[in-house]
Order: C-alpha cells, then structure tokens, then sequence
C-alpha cells in the first residue's frame, strides 16, 4: 500500500510497474489486469488507484494526470505519467504528496 500525505495520511493502492511479455500483448492481458485491479480496490473501499505510465494508454480507464486531482508526485518530473483514477470511495478533499511504501523508496 502507499498513501497520499496530507494532515492525516490516507492508503491509496499503487498500480505498477505492469507488464505483459511481448508474446502476450494485444490479446486483452494488461486490460483484464487493470480491470480487475480497480475492482478490486473499488470493492475493497479504496479512495483512488494512482500510476506511473503512459497517459496514451492508461486514459482509456479513466486515469488522469495526478495533479488534476490535487495529487502531487513524488518526483515533479514525472508530470503527465504520474496518474490518479479515482474509485467510488473517493473523497475531492483528498489532496497532498503520494507517497510510495517504505519498501519502494529503498535505494
């Protein structure tokens, strides 16, 4: 899990890195991926599902750039691949830095 750090840090679920070999792509793999991704954090009561990956093939389910809704990067630079989805127990009032679990920001 990471989360989105405002006053009171809340849980969001991280999607990524998400790949399909080569193989295996165009034969509806990564879109069962995503689907079954969001609903299942859509079921679990998650507020959002955030991304770092292309906007040309993310937006199709609905993900947009993080700073859209109020979410900042971790790294400004990622700009237009940082995505946010919101899910249906998502609160606009949920704004701040995305913060990766402790796991992920080992170097």
């Amino acid at each position: 899990m990471a989360g989105v750090a405002r006053t009171v840090r809340t849980q969001a679920v991280g999607l990524g890195p998400l790949s399909v070999h080569p193989a295996h792509q165009r034969r509806g793999v990564g879109l069962a991926l995503v689907h079954t991704v969001l609903g299942a954090a859509d079921a679990l009561g998650e507020p959002l599902v955030v991304l770092l990956g292309s906007p040309d093939y993310y937006g199709r389910f609905g993900f947009r750039r993080s700073t859209e809704h109020g979410i900042t990067p971790p790294d400004p630079a990622w700009g237009e691949y940082f995505q946010v989805r919101p899910l249906a127990a998502h609160d606009p009032a949920l704004r701040g830095t995305f913060v990766y679990s402790e796991p992920f920001d080992r170097v």
